[in-house]
């Protein structure tokens, strides 16, 4: 059994060189050697303007924020596809610019796998709703895959996950249900 802390972001809502820090690797030389920091432990990027301007200037729409409906289209989703996978589903926290998953899975798949899966079934749902995003996406390019060591790490995961603020939705296994934020 392998567990996992998924993280990811709307499109727009939390770019490389933002002031509240990232986990961005950052290129640091013309040869393009990076420095990763999603690592647990590893102080994140501080504020970088150019290298938010930049990535700002990038962005094909406007920034992409949640809402209520939309968080509650996504927890089912979430779920649907964790029965499908036969993934079992400690805990969600959707806020309205990011999404904070637990997950347990037998064996030890890629998380590449893990995340893909979340993040496209939900963006199928979100479309279902409605349009889509001018941008083309919902999400940003990748998230945070942090394989969880042992009990301790996945007990830490899930208190980390259901002490989220502004959350829309918030779900544990063990039943507790955070109240949405109107």
């Amino acid at each position: 059994m392998r567990h996992w802390l998924l993280t990811w972001t709307t499109y727009g809502t939390w770019l490389p060189g933002d002031n509240r820090g990232s986990i961005s690797a950052i290129r640091v030389n013309t040869e393009g050697q990076r420095i990763h920091y999603n690592f647990p432990g590893k102080p994140c990027v501080g504020g970088l303007p150019e290298l938010r301007d930049a990535a700002k200037e990038l962005m094909k729409g406007p920034p992409i924020f949640l809402d209520l409906e939309q968080a509650k289209v996504l927890f089912d989703q979430f779920h649907e596809t964790a029965n499908h996978r036969s993934w079992y589903l400690d805990s969600i926290a959707i806020m309205a610019n990011h999404i904070h998953i637990v997950v347990t899975i037998d064996g030890d798949p890629e998380p590449e796998t893990l995340l893909r899966d979340f993040k496209s079934y939900g963006s199928r749902s979100l479309t279902r709703l409605g349009a889509k995003p001018t941008s083309g996406t919902w999400w940003t390019t990748g998230g945070s895959k942090r394989k969880l060591p042992d009990e301790n790490a996945r007990q830490a995961a899930n208190e980390y996950v259901k002490n989220q603020e502004f959350s829309l939705v918030i779900w544990t296994a063990d039943g507790n249900i955070g109240e949405p934020i109107r």
